[in-house]
């Protein structure tokens, strides 16, 4: 929006050649992200406190978390809020990849808000049935996959890591890899959200880290020099990562431990398929495992969890996802996010590595 306005009076006054640049705006919506989640969050704080919108605490979760019981939560809409006006107010948005980011974001936002809002009314952490809530996320995720099929420069085409050479095209059934793409992030960052600050730390470093990925995956000489997939018009998507991570930080002032509020459903959904969407556009679907190896660990521990019990009867961890084993074993939760958070920058060191090493 402001891009839109301000850019075209670069004629008249030359200073404002500055928002040509994409790395400038991905400052700016970085500011204007951050800065909006600083002021509004005290306020969304009184109002969902006034509502009575608190946490449920599952009943056979650990016993320590009874206390956390009432928190507010559906703070996911503050880093929704921050981040989508920040990439209307800075992004190109005659830019299609843009819009695919925003709707898909906000698409899975309504569905955690919908999931937080009957775990609410019900007083209980039961939210709406998880086949309806799948379904609402496919379908969502299956529209943007195809969407970004038919253009032209993706096709059914995969980038491998380390791999300059081989593209393994996947036809049409790019768009079912997709959409489980997409789901995935978005549900591997809600098994993350347990503890104070645990999942927005790694949701922040991945955005910035894609942050990099579109960047050079929108600018040509880069690209080639780097020998990844060129996509024209993915470098905004810096723009959309830059806000996502500094409304992030923002969520975090407030969401650490101990935590005055709580992302709930709406927000984790809303990140994680935010991930997800910047992954196919920008051709890096696979480094996402390498990008969000906490996620991916926390989602393989339940899945793990689940198949060990159904088929031996027996549990791999005390308590699933991870993060709460770790609980049982005696570890204080401000040591189990922090160091999750050190995995994160290390697994998102090793992906950047990717850019070069092929």
């Amino acid at each position: 929006m402001l891009y839109l306005l301000l850019y075209p009076l670069h004629v008249s006054y030359p200073p404002l050649n500055v928002f040509k640049y994409i790395t400038f705006r991905t400052l700016l919506a970085g500011l204007a992200a951050l800065t909006l989640s600083l002021v509004l969050g005290p306020m969304l704080i009184r109002r969902l406190s006034a509502l009575q919108i608190g946490q449920a605490i599952r009943s056979d979760g650990p016993a320590n978390h009874a206390s956390k019981a009432g928190t507010p939560t559906m703070g996911g809409t503050l880093i929704i809020f921050s981040l989508l006006l920040a990439t209307l107010m800075l992004a190109d948005l005659s830019v299609p990849y843009v819009w695919i980011a925003l709707l898909v974001t906000v698409g899975h936002g309504l569905v955690g808000f919908l999931d937080d809002y009957a775990k609410v009314r019900r007083r209980s952490s039961a939210g709406i049935p998880g086949r309806v809530r799948l379904a609402a996320e496919f379908a969502i995720a299956g529209v943007a996959a195809l969407a970004i099929y038919l253009r032209p420069e993706h096709g059914g085409q995969l980038n491998m890591p380390f791999l300059k050479d081989v593209h393994p095209d996947l036809g049409l059934w790019y768009v079912l890899f997709g959409s489980l793409v997409v789901v995935g992030a978005a549900n591997a960052v809600n098994l993350t959200d347990g503890l104070d600050g645990l999942a927005i730390g790694p949701v922040m470093i991945a955005g910035g880290t894609y942050a990099v990925f579109a960047y050079t995956a929108g600018h040509a000489k880069i690209a080639e020099y780097l020998q990844i997939p060129f996509v024209p018009g993915a470098g905004e998507l810096a723009v959309f990562c830059g806000a996502l991570a500094a409304a992030g930080l923002g969520f975090l002032w407030f969401n650490a431990y101990p935590a005055q509020m709580f992302m709930g459903d709406v927000g984790s959904l809303a990140l994680g398929s935010a991930l997800g969407i910047v992954a196919l556009i920008t051709r890096q679907e696979l480094v996402l495992v390498l990008v969000g190896g906490v996620f991916v660990g926390e989602a393989l521990s339940v899945i793990g969890q689940v198949i060990s019990f159904k088929l031996r009867r027996k549990r791999i961890f005390r308590m699933a996802p991870v993060h709460h084993h770790f609980e049982l074993l005696g570890w204080p939760e401000p040591q189990i996010i922090v160091r999750f958070w050190i995995v994160s920058v290390v697994c998102a060191l090793l992906a950047l590595a990717t850019l070069k090493l092929r």
